[in-house]
């Protein structure tokens, strides 16, 4: 039997474990083993202590999670001095530290030159990249002491800015600095508005959002403003106006109300100005914008405007509507079924023309709508046709019978053989659309797999057939190309259309595109807000808009509310015909009785139905606004800001889209990372630095979260200084950083 020792504590040491204490003085440790002092070093020897650990851990008294959980040392730094003590003996803790070989980086002649950098303002990455230093070693020595570094000469930070905008608050307003132009342009003295002046400001909140102005020029966000919209008087110009609703989009400030809550001053750096405008005063310059019908004509434009600058993306276009619902109680607008919300709500109808990868042309608004065909006939098609670059010549369609203008790609809202019909013999104009009524499946033995690209570029195989098919009947028939896809599950996905020319695997994959635009719409309601009212007023209709007839409204009302309840009574009536008891007189004739005086309830009914439908023959369906009884009519809602505000979007839209395609051609990411690091570097901070003399304007942009982040962004901004963008308004080229 084996002895039990008794192990006692000696003082105030601490225990490893149950056979191992340390006493702890203030000057020297001394190790115990079953109440023997084995160890003892120097309380401030860091080699000694980690020599008895790793003897301790070696013969056995103590394993390594208990040396660990005592010590709280390092476990790499122990198994570092485990390996020396293996390879090198006890002599390794005691030997001197070896000293580092070659000479010094940093030596007098690169400290002076550095500092010399560091005196004329330059940052860590440009000094850097200069003396061919790592940035963590300048930064040690100015941590040192060896280096000093002072901030940017000239610049004002946000404490200082924030103080001086304050202390204007007293004169004119909040950040209102410029005052003698303010007065002068309130007296009419300035009649081009304030000039466009940058100032050296560090920090700026929203700074990063100054890169998407190359892209937000491009396009077209100052193309045809002067000559399609009204002119701006006051302090601010329409230049300033514009870039500002640019930057809010891409910001995220979602509507001018949300401006309120931004600071003023600092938005006004991005703009040249002392401070960016007042909720009221920007939404009067709007008006002054977008009146008289000249957001339209501008949203005209620049539709034909991006047409010419991509005409290969013309060939495909897609119509598509989304309804902005109203729940305002300013007037009370018709109903329409709500998809997404699976309810009839009064709304505004929209029909978006867009390209095959999702970016808009232009958008058609119904408040009273009458449909996507009556639309496509009496607005989008006409624009289309005076619009759309590189048709082909009327002796082009002579020569080919099967060539188109373009293709309009629809989803099955638009379905109707008369209209397809209609459009190619009138226009030479190709539908594309789902099958409505597709009838039985083609045998699986039909498809064959085919090798399609996808509108992004992506290659999928995809299992096609292909056949001509006649839709309609009597004068409305339409012969069509039907091409099928059959699905793993079996399913057989038709689509239909007047386009004879591309094979079917170039065929499928354009009406599937269809889905970019629906990811436009949830994109524009999540990160655009196209959804929300730019202005509450309201103005009478012209008068000829046709609308539904509130006295045929009413007749179909009840004439389907009859007609349910005969349906019922005529259920019951074959019911109780078929339960009729035959075997007892008294059932026999109670139920005689109740399906005479059912049936003389259903006469009633037929009569009175028969009635309905003679007075909704004799009254008309529809009717024009101004024919509408007083209390019927209802006003329409002003749109001309709101149509500035969408216009201003999708050039927004359109600019990020830009941006992204670069970040993802020129980095491994995907185009959903790419939209998130761009939204991430719009509400970055930056640091303006103007140079009158060099004609630039410095943009330094603040790190990203990662550094990953910041090597992708950097490509973008090398792609940015490319452009050799001039800010407007100034002779200033942009330069970021």
């Amino acid at each position: 039997m084996q002895q039990l020792m008794l192990v006692l504590n000696p003082g105030n040491a601490t225990p490893v474990n149950e056979k191992v204490y340390v006493e702890r003085g203030e000057d020297r440790w001394i190790y115990y083993h079953l109440g023997i002092p084995v160890y003892s070093h120097p309380a401030n020897s860091r080699r000694e202590l980690y020599f008895v650990l790793v003897e301790l851990i070696r013969n056995g008294l103590c394993r390594e999670c208990e040396i660990l959980r005592a010590f709280n040392v390092p476990k790499r730094t122990l198994n570092n001095w485990r390996v020396k003590r293996e390879e090198s003996g006890p002599a390794a803790f005691f030997a001197p530290p070896q000293r580092r070989k070659g000479g010094t980086i940093l030596t007098p002649d690169v400290l002076a030159e550095a500092q010399g950098l560091f005196n004329e303002g330059k940052s860590y990455s440009d000094v850097s990249s200069q003396l061919d230093v790592r940035e963590c070693t300048l930064r040690k020595a100015v941590q040192d002491g060896r280096l000093t570094r002072s901030p940017r000469r000239g610049g004002t930070d946000k404490s200082l800015r924030t103080a001086m905008d304050a202390e204007a608050a007293s004169g004119l307003g909040t950040a209102c600095t410029r005052v003698d132009e303010r007065v002068l342009a309130s007296l009419g003295k300035i009649p081009d508005g304030a000039a466009t002046r940058f100032e050296h400001s560090l920090s700026v909140p929203f700074g990063g959002v100054l890169c998407a102005l190359p892209a937000l020029l491009a396009n077209g966000l100052l193309e045809g403003a002067s000559q399609c919209l009204g002119a701006v008087r006051g302090y601010y110009t329409q230049v300033q106006i514009l870039l500002l609703l640019g930057f809010m989009s891409l910001c995220r400030i979602k509507n001018v109300a949300q401006l309120g809550g931004r600071p003023p001053g600092e938005l006004g750096i991005l703009l040249g100005t002392d401070r960016s405008p007042e909720e009221h005063c920007l939404r009067r310059k709007m008006d002054d914008m977008a009146g008289a019908g000249n957001a339209e004509a501008w949203a005209a434009h620049l539709a034909g405007h991006w047409m010419g600058m991509a005409p290969d993306s013309c060939g495909y276009l897609y119509v598509d509507g989304h309804v902005m619902v109203y729940h305002g109680s300013r007037t009370k607008l018709p109903r329409r079924y709500i998809s997404r919300e699976r309810l009839c709500l009064r709304g505004v109808s929209n029909y978006w023309v867009n390209d095959a990868l999702g970016s808009p042309f232009f958008s058609v608004e119904r408040q009273i709508d009458e449909g996507l065909l009556a639309t496509l006939r009496g607005d989008i098609v006409p624009r289309l046709l005076a619009d759309v670059p590189g048709q082909p010549s009327d002796a082009e369609l002579a020569e080919n019978p099967l060539l188109c203008r373009f293709a309009i790609v629809f989803d099955r809202e638009g379905y109707s053989p008369e209209f397809i019909g209609e459009m190619w013999m009138k226009h030479r104009i190709a539908c594309m659309t789902y099958h409505k009524f597709p009838g039985e499946g083609w045998p699986e033995e039909w498809f064959e797999e085919k090798e399609v690209q996808l509108a992004h570029g992506e290659i999928v195989k995809m299992r096609l057939a292909e056949m001509g098919t006649l839709i309609g009947s009597g004068k409305k028939k339409c012969w069509v190309r039907e091409v099928r896809k059959l699905t793993e599950s079996g399913h057989q996905t038709s689509i239909i259309g007047t386009v004879f020319e591309p094979s079917m695997a170039e065929l499928a994959p354009r009406m599937f595109a269809r889905w970019c635009q629906e990811n436009f719409f949830g994109y524009m309601m999540q990160h655009f807000m196209i959804d929300a009212l730019a202005e509450y007023g309201t103005e009478p209709f012209s008068g000829t808009e046709k609308v539904v007839n509130p006295a045929w409204r009413e007749l179909e009302s009840k004439h389907r509310s009859m007609a349910a309840k005969l349906c019922r009574m005529r259920a019951r009536f074959a019911e109780m015909s078929l339960k009729y008891p035959d075997g007892n007189r008294e059932k026999t004739l109670e139920c005689e009785r109740r399906m005479a005086e059912l049936h003389e309830e259903i006469e009633c009914y037929e009569k009175a139905i028969a009635d309905i439908k003679e007075q909704k023959k004799q009254t008309s369906r529809h009717v024009t606004w101004a024919e509408l009884p007083e209390k019927e009519r209802f006003p329409r809602l002003t749109t001309s800001r709101k149509r500035l505000s969408d216009t201003i979007k999708m050039i927004a839209y359109r600019a990020e889209t830009a941006m992204a395609n670069l970040l993802v051609g020129a980095s491994e990411i995907s185009m959903t990372e790419a939209r998130r690091l761009l939204r991430n570097l719009f509400g970055n901070e930056a640091d303006i630095i103007p140079d009158a003399k060099a004609e630039t304007l410095r943009v330094v942009i603040h790190g990203a979260a990662t550094p990953a982040a910041d090597r992708v962004l950097f490509t973008l901004l090398e792609l940015l200084n490319q452009t050799e963008t001039i800010y407007p308004g100034t002779n200033l080229k942009m330069i970021f950083e």
